[in-house]
């Protein structure tokens, strides 16, 4: 199925079995590129040679920090990655986990990993703006 015949399908088949197996299956791709990325980047750092020049060692540094502070952020997405398929698995997956009601096709293919519905999601942005500004 594609992204534009998932769009077409009626409102009552929100969560149909054939759209469950599209987003399993969307979800499935990203976790295996995310993956290989991941373990690419890794090897990346590992292989890399130690400079015995003063400035190289600075920028090498820097540059393994940033590194280290992107598979950080990637590993937080293999980890939503994981807890989305395990909530199909259950059954939960396209619901929004504070209000019950449906996230949104058009959400879940922007963002598969979501698990609040917008309102949801604008709701907690507030809060956290208001805790930040308080």
């Amino acid at each position: 199925m594609t992204e534009q015949e998932l769009l077409q399908q009626h409102p009552n088949a929100y969560m149909s079995g054939q759209q469950q197996a599209f987003f399993r299956e969307l979800l499935l791709t990203e976790r295996r590129e995310l993956q290989e990325r991941i373990t690419s980047e890794f090897n990346e750092l590992r292989d890399h040679e130690p400079s015995s020049d003063p400035a190289d060692i600075g920028s090498t540094e820097e540059q393994r920090q940033w590194q280290l502070r992107l598979l950080e952020r990637e590993k937080k997405l293999l980890d939503k990655i994981d807890r989305a398929l395990e909530r199909l698995a259950r059954g939960e997956y396209g619901w929004c986990e504070e209000t019950g009601e449906p996230i949104g096709l058009r959400r879940l293919l922007l963002r598969p990993t979501a698990t609040l519905c917008i309102e949801a999601k604008e709701r907690q942005e507030k809060k956290e703006k208001h805790l930040r500004e308080t």
